[in-house]
């Protein structure tokens, strides 16, 4: 297992933002993909945003015009910039990596991100 590093996270109020990063620790050549997913007490965890090796992403209809996923692939760095955020947002933020194609994903520690007035 590759240990990932994550950081942002913490408090807003509704309309503002907040960015995320992550980054598995360690030598690693290329990162396929990476990506957040996000839950709430109770509920499944839910898919945020991906980012792949070639370029493309992918973001969910709820973030999609107010969330922008990116990457540094000279890094193997993702970052999730939240503009407009609202209450629904609120959830923890799990960072993951696929190294290759369908490798097993590899999580990380999860960062609260909380909105609220």
């Amino acid at each position: 297992q590759v240990p990932l590093v994550e950081s942002g996270g913490g408090s807003v109020q509704p309309g503002g933002s907040m960015s995320l990063s992550c980054a598995p620790s360690g030598m690693i050549f290329r990162v396929f993909a990476m990506g957040w997913y996000r839950q709430v007490p109770g509920k499944e965890r839910e898919l945020v945003a991906i980012t792949f090796d070639a370029g493309s992403t992918h973001l969910e209809d709820s973030v999609k015009g107010r969330f922008v996923i990116s990457r540094d692939n000279a890094l193997n760095t993702a970052y999730l910039q939240m503009n407009n955020l609202r209450p629904e947002d609120a959830a923890t933020y799990y960072c993951y990596v696929e190294l290759t194609f369908g490798a097993p994903r590899i999580w990380g520690q999860g960062i609260q991100v909380t909105v609220s007035s």
